[in-house]
């Protein structure tokens, strides 16, 4: 999956693919994890968020189930 490069102090990149919901999140220690059945508005807000970290910890961290894959 494609991630896009954000700027944040924890999260390096972010992918999302729209066929199956899974939102993938590469953070700054290298570490990635995806995130499944995230809906295509959470993933939009995500990135128009003024703090992709903030909303990430609010939004997303503990909403949504996931797996470290890297």
């Amino acid at each position: 999956m494609d991630r896009q490069p954000v700027s944040s102090s924890n999260i390096a990149a972010i992918g999302y693919d729209n066929t199956t919901e899974i939102l993938e999140v590469e953070f700054l220690s290298g570490a990635i994890y995806e995130y499944k059945n995230v809906p295509l508005v959470v993933f939009e807000e995500l990135m128009n968020a003024a703090s992709h970290g903030s909303y990430f910890n609010r939004e997303i961290r503990m909403t949504y189930p996931y797996e470290k894959i890297g």
